[in-house]
């Protein structure tokens, strides 16, 4: 198996270049996402899809998360087929564009850290596209998390979790926790690993995201310098529920990201 462990060549000539029209870009992008939440997500977080068919405020949500990554040099590359809402999204974590990734193919409500939501701009960002914050390291705030996810998924919406709990690094996927599988079968939806990855010229690139001690600052700005690659989204095939055993379906999802992420024989 080979994979490509750089983002880039040693010497990217053109990486100076990328910024000058990139950063511009970006700025106006954002400008109108706080446009599209001000005037649209804000009021629109109940919709849900009905027949299969995506509501007008999740589709402008799947394209300018599209635009966004499109920005960065990104293109959305979606691989298998997304289960209709209501259902549990589990999918691995190695950046913050990993949401956008996401939701350039489908609105879901996130579970996210709660520093977020203290951000400015992101945290209100993040707010208005419904994300359920939580306080990691307090069982409280996952019991109420916990509620929560269970309540949007009754209510019809799609809701996605990263079950390493944080960031992994240089490929490594880490432990999948399993009591967040709870919330779907309290809720009854069907539980679809998704599978993340960067790659260019079909080989996995494994430091495009988050590298160890890098901030998320950091982690932009070289994000945005570096040169065109596939943002990768495999829809797999959904877990079985088993309520007796959670931690079966932690560990078979993970085996289903793990195969999804690895290179593929020419």
């Amino acid at each position: 198996m080979s994979i490509d462990t750089t983002s880039v060549p040693e010497r990217d000539l053109l990486r100076p270049l990328r910024y000058l029209w990139r950063v511009p870009l970006v700025l106006l992008h954002i400008v109108l996402g706080i446009l599209l939440c001000g005037l649209l997500l804000s009021w629109a977080q109940q919709v849900v899809m009905t027949g299969g068919r995506e509501p007008f405020a999740h589709r402008m949500t799947r394209l300018w998360s599209v635009g966004l990554l499109r920005i960065f040099g990104l293109r959305a590359r979606r691989f298998g087929k997304a289960q209709d809402d209501p259902v549990l999204f589990v999918a691995n974590h190695t950046s913050w564009i990993d949401i956008t990734m996401l939701h350039s193919q489908r609105a879901a409500c996130f579970v996210a850290k709660a520093e977020i939501a203290g951000w400015p701009l992101i945290g209100w960002l993040a707010s208005s596209g419904g994300t359920i914050f939580h306080r990691r390291g307090n069982n409280h705030s996952l019991s109420a998390v916990m509620q929560v996810m269970v309540e949007r998924l009754r209510a019809g919406h799609a809701v996605a979790v990263f079950p390493e709990g944080g960031t992994g690094y240089n490929g490594v996927l880490k432990v999948f926790h399993a009591r967040i599988f709870q919330a779907a079968l309290d809720a009854d939806v069907t539980v679809q690993p998704v599978a993340l990855r960067f790659a260019r010229d079909g080989r996995r690139v494994l430091d495009a995201g988050f590298r160890e001690h890098e901030s998320f600052f950091a982690n932009i700005v070289r994000m945005l310098g570096a040169a065109p690659m596939d943002a990768e989204i495999h829809f797999l095939a959904p877990v079985p529920s088993t309520p007796e055993a959670r931690r079966r379906m932690a560990e078979l999802s993970r085996e289903r990201i793990i195969a999804a992420l690895e290179d593929r024989p020419e």
